[in-house]
């Protein structure tokens, strides 16, 4: 069962298939033959023209354009980054802590990386208040909104828990972000675990902040990533961590002063990274082109479809199973989920694991008889379940 228009056709386009069964997109999507050709591209150019800068800031703007599509804003409320990571310090570095004003929450459905550089700003004065998950794998909404106060001055979330899937409805994001503005707090979404597997409306949201890469359900490459920024935040963030492309006149090599750029190209920094603006604009040709709908109502059907299955062979799913509450990533308790993942590979069915669970990520180019080798592989390994 599919709601893609012609799955077979996009399933072609990626060599790897049908010989193994790929959930592995939530640590890095499968290769399509355009992204495999932008990079021979890439290094056709380097060998044409050498350096080539015109043609390569081109490209950093028509990324740009492409993110700001992805999610419905405009191409000066998104900066290009290096990664996630560097986009989250330029946007760390443009907060002061020192006052009353230096709360930080942020949901234990998050990422390492981005609680680890809020946990970096504890020196300069500020303070970081965890928001645990309850036993079913959930965030109880009142559980944000009895945190928020007047000292607080971000929240931080991750709309996909990227150790089993769980997923903060959009009901719950507008609840808290209107709850984060009466008490003059921002709200920031880490997208990396959606970002490419369904639609995102930042503006319908609420939020204020939305980070992500291209490396995952984006299908582009390591080396990029990106920030969206909402136009009336900009002018009030100033960064700290900083480069020539995040000036206002990246031409003006001036060594006597920073000038931020007036839109969100501020939070970027030094030379864009170029081989990788080549293959994520590839990557994101393809998830246009399909449409986010499309790909989301998919990659729901194909989970439930898993969860199904799993229930009738008695598997237990770690992720929640109401569609709403779900991404597009499942999760399984083992008791030893490296030699499952490394099991399952044998069988060439391809899978991760975080936090003694198995992993599988599932996108645009898996299709119901992916979900049979991955149900049929867990049932012949049912021994490292837990």
């Amino acid at each position: 069962m599919s709601l893609l228009p012609d799955l077979d056709a996009v399933r072609a386009r990626f060599a790897s298939l049908p010989e193994i069964a790929y959930f592995s997109s939530g640590s890095y999507g499968l290769l399509a033959d355009t992204v495999r050709a932008a990079y021979e591209t890439y290094l056709a150019d380097r060998v044409a023209t050498g350096a080539d800068w015109g043609n390569w800031v081109g490209r950093l703007e028509g990324v740009r354009g492409q993110v700001a599509a992805l999610y419905g804003v405009d191409d000066d409320e998104i900066a290009i980054t290096a990664s996630a990571s560097a986009g989250m310090n330029a946007i760390a570095s443009a907060f002061d802590f020192s006052g009353r004003r230096a709360k930080i929450l942020v949901s234990n459905f998050q990422f390492p990386t981005i609680a680890q550089i809020w946990h970096a700003q504890a020196p300069a004065g500020a303070r970081i208040v965890h928001i645990a998950e309850a036993d079913d794998g959930t965030i109880p909404l009142d559980a944000f909104l009895s945190a928020i106060d007047d000292e607080t001055v971000v929240v931080a979330l991750s709309h996909v828990c990227y150790r089993h899937g769980g997923k903060i409805p959009d009901a719950d994001i507008r609840a808290i972000t209107a709850a984060a503005h009466a008490h003059g707090a921002i709200v920031i979404l880490d997208c990396y675990q959606s970002a490419g597997a369904e639609r995102i409306d930042p503006r319908a949201l609420g939020v204020d902040i939305c980070v992500g890469g291209m490396l995952k359900y984006l299908l582009g490459s390591g080396g990029i990533g990106y920030l969206y920024v909402r136009r009336g935040l900009i002018e009030r963030m100033v960064p700290r961590a900083t480069g020539w492309f995040a000036q206002a006149d990246s031409g003006a090599m001036d060594i006597f002063a920073n000038v931020p750029h007036p839109t969100a190209r501020r939070f970027e920094a030094g030379t864009p990274p170029v081989p990788s603006l080549y293959a994520a604009a590839a990557g994101l040709d393809i998830i246009l082109a399909i449409g986010l709908d499309p790909i989301g109502a998919h990659i729901r059907t194909l989970t439930r479809i898993a969860i199904d299955r799993c229930a009738a062979a008695g598997i237990p799913v770690a992720t929640p199973t109401d569609d709403a509450m779900r991404g597009p990533l499942l999760a399984f308790p083992c008791r030893d989920e490296q030699a499952l993942v490394g099991r399952l590979a044998a069988d060439k069915v391809i899978t991760s694991s975080r936090d003694a669970r198995l992993r599988a990520g599932f996108h645009l180019y898996n299709d119901e008889q992916d979900v049979e080798r991955l149900v049929a592989a867990l049932q012949r390994h049912r021994d490292l379940l837990a």
